[in-house]
């Protein structure tokens, strides 16, 4: 669900910004940041100089993004992973055994980690930066608003995420979208800079990169949230081989079903709702959505 992507999103802006504010602090008075400026056409900039430097901060930032999802999610959402090898209750014994065998289905050699979190929105999500170091946690919302069989769908389309690789492939489109922010945010950041007299073109600068990076930075979230629509089809497609067609529909259905009751009750402002209000986005905020209409996911999973 769009749990991970938007934990993602939000740790890689604030990994990014962070990268930005310490380089530039180190460099703002050495002149190392600034080397594209020198002996470049137009504007003065260097591109290759600065299009080199882009490409490693960019893909920095994804990869340190990665590698700690599953530990910013356990954190942002108090996740209680499960130890199997304990004690447990009914209830998370039942989302430990689906998912591991869900897991075995989909031919995973390591299972992912299991986790609940107390929450009233329904809702479920997998994480990770590897197959091998993966977390796939459900809320308690979910468990006690959905039957079994569509808490099974539910959790065969987290390990189809899972089983597709990706929060890997989604890394690696953000180091790219991570590049062209921080060269694009440098060029206007110079351009700006300019403007001003130059006792305050350094100062000017330092704080238009982190402006111009932010703003870049959450338009090219909507590259990668139309990416995540893409591959929601996809992790359907897959949880309905690993749990039957039948049970990933009736999971969508339930959701809708969930949401219309919802709207019946005019419950706005209950945060187990607005997670799934996945029918309610349009115009631009529909280009935000890491999750295409329900309607639209339940008719391609039925024309297959």
């Amino acid at each position: 669900m769009g749990k991970r992507i938007l934990y993602f999103l939000i740790t890689n802006i604030l990994v990014m910004t962070t990268i930005v504010i310490v380089w530039s602090l180190i460099t703002t008075f050495t002149g190392i940041d600034s080397s594209y400026l020198n002996n470049g056409p137009g504007l003065g900039i260097d591109y290759g100089t600065l299009m080199i430097f882009s490409i490693v901060i960019g893909f920095t930032g994804a990869f340190i993004s990665l590698a700690i999802s599953r530990w910013t999610a356990k954190k942002m959402m108090k996740v209680k992973v499960i130890d199997p090898s304990k004690q447990m209750a009914a209830h998370e014994r039942a989302v430990v055994e689906k998912v591991h065998r869900l897991s075995r289905a989909a031919g995973l050699t390591h299972m992912p980690e299991v986790g609940i979190y107390q929450s009233a929105e329904v809702n479920a999500f997998a994480t990770g930066p590897s197959k091998k170091r993966s977390l796939v946690a459900v809320s308690t919302g979910l468990l006690n608003a959905l039957d079994d069989d569509a808490v099974e769908g539910v959790i065969a389309h987290e390990i189809a995420h899972v089983s597709n690789g990706d929060m890997v492939t989604m890394t690696l489109l953000q180091g790219v979208i991570n590049t062209f922010v921080v060269f694009l945010s440098r060029i206007v950041a110079t351009i700006v800079s300019r403007l001003v007299n130059s006792d305050m073109q350094m100062i000017v600068r330092f704080v238009s990169i982190i402006v111009f990076q932010i703003l870049f930075s959450i338009l090219g979230s909507m590259v990668v949230s139309a990416y995540s629509r893409h591959r929601e089809f996809h992790a359907d497609r897959g949880g309905g081989d690993l749990a039957g067609r039948d049970k990933m529909a009736h999971a969508l259905r339930s959701l809708k079903t969930y949401v219309a009751q919802a709207k019946v009750n005019d419950r706005t402002d209950d945060s187990a709702i607005q997670t799934m209000k996945i029918n309610g986005k349009s115009g631009l905020t529909k280009l935000f959505s890491s999750h295409p209409d329900l309607d639209e996911r339940i008719a391609r999973l039925e024309k297959r």
